[in-house]
């Protein structure tokens, strides 16, 4: 009797500790923000916003869906939008303090955000929540500014001319040899026009002057971001002259006619009247699968292309200062990074992957046209010059300024000599408040 009485209390007392104890037992919780052990586990929605094309939104849509499987606890909220509207949108969100817990941010923007306090350091959850065992340091300390991480590298990408081969041979050129020149980009254009069809759709503005210059030994911006990286203003003129000069000649679309195009679904390239576009490596698989037809990505013209080209990181995953959710947001970005599953739905498009193992993972599925985005980034490797950076504060200002003046050379209504010494003026003007 006296044994099954010990053994009655015995068991009566485990259960009375357990109950005691709440749910500290369940697991780690899912949210950071510092609630104690004696409350039941609540869902945590943690926010995410990013830019992009539908290819894009829909493969995001479903990583998502996968991390919220294997996560219950956790709901992710999405918010997307193009290029313009989401800097747009995040603007505001951010003089608020309500940015979202993860934002995918840029280079033009990322200085900026930074350094007004917006984002988080993400270090301490290196090698906790966000595991790089499979990352070089090289890949990770892209996203840092002074020795702390802002944002997560998601790949590298490398500029270059994306073109339909049936369209080029078209214009009556068989192909593009591997060592082309601006020279030879001006006969292309030239031929292009007189076979009816386009032979580009216009370059963006700071991105492919900024490799210009790099050709000629200069960058756009100096390396301490208080001034313009170049003194003599005919650089300037110079590579205007020839992309506004193709504008004039009706080798490239206006900007009016631009201004119709809505989507990539009514680019020029897709619609077969224009022979190619000027982008960047990740943007070639959503171009592809749109046009659905055979695609060729040639490398940027020279002389000097090795000096012009860098491998940029795509884009970052940041975490806000204001998120209540930074572990919850970690961990996502380390599924998103990691994940070998998710990365067989996102396929290098934000960039080619630093996992090593993700990287293995992905070549027996990758498509041709996948693996033409991968080969030209290998190419790039060896050919290529170090990266100067983040832009610094201010540069989205600059660009934003640069793309109106662009537009108004390929209008006609600013001579190239004007806008450069504008650009000057009004671009050392917003560096100069870096000083």
């Amino acid at each position: 009797m006296k044994k099954w009485l010990m053994l009655f209390l015995s068991v009566f007392m485990v259960f009375s500790l357990a109950a005691c104890s709440g749910n500290s037992t369940s697991g780690e919780s899912t949210s950071d923000s510092g609630d104690s052990g004696d409350k039941k586990e609540e869902e945590v929605t943690v926010r995410i916003a990013w830019w992009g094309s539908e290819p894009r939104h829909d493969y995001t849509l479903k990583v998502i869906e996968m991390y919220e499987k294997e996560n219950p606890g956790v709901k992710i909220q999405a918010e997307y939008a193009s290029w313009d509207d989401y800097w747009k949108k995040l603007a505001p969100q951010a003089s608020a303090q309500k940015l979202p817990d993860i934002i995918q941010m840029d280079l033009s923007y990322f200085s900026q955000y930074a350094e007004n306090g917006q984002l988080a350091d993400m270090t301490p959850y290196i090698g906790d929540q966000i595991d790089v065992t499979n990352f070089t340091d090289n890949y990770v300390n892209g996203g840092k500014i002074d020795d702390k991480l802002y944002g997560f590298n998601l790949g590298v990408n490398v500029v270059g001319f994306h073109y339909d081969e049936a369209l080029l041979k078209k214009a009556g050129i068989d192909s593009l040899k591997e060592d082309w020149t601006w020279d030879d980009y001006k006969e292309m254009a030239k031929k292009a026009k007189d076979a009816g069809i386009f032979a580009d759709t216009g370059m963006k503005a700071d991105v492919f002057f900024n490799y210009y210059l790099r050709t000629q030994g200069k960058t756009l911006y100096s390396k301490d971001g208080t001034t313009l990286g170049y003194e003599d203003d005919q650089l300037f003129v110079d590579f205007f002259e020839m992309t506004s000069g193709l504008v004039k000649d009706g080798a490239a679309p206006t900007p009016d006619y631009l201004a119709q195009v809505k989507g990539i679904e009514d680019d020029p390239v897709v619609k077969e009247k224009a022979v190619g576009i000027w982008q960047w490596s990740n943007q070639f698989v959503g171009l592809q699968q749109v046009a659905n037809r055979p695609l060729k990505i040639q490398n940027m013209p020279g002389p000097n292309t090795s000096d012009g080209l860098y491998l940029k990181p795509s884009m970052f995953w940041s975490v806000a200062n204001n998120s209540e959710h930074k572990e919850e947001a970690a961990k996502f970005i380390n599924f998103f990074v990691n994940n070998e599953e998710a990365n067989k739905l996102i396929l290098g498009d934000r960039g080619i992957p630093g996992s090593s193992a993700v990287k293995d993972a992905l070549k027996p599925v990758l498509t041709p046209e996948q693996v033409q985005v991968f080969d030209s980034v290998e190419w790039a490797e060896e050919n290529s010059s170090a990266f100067d950076g983040p832009d610094p504060i201010g540069a989205g200002e600059i660009i934003e300024m640069l793309d109106s003046l662009s537009e108004q050379m390929n209008y006609g209504q600013l001579k190239v000599e004007d806008a450069a010494k504008q650009f000057r003026q009004q671009a050392e003007s917003i560096l100069s408040q870096n000083k």
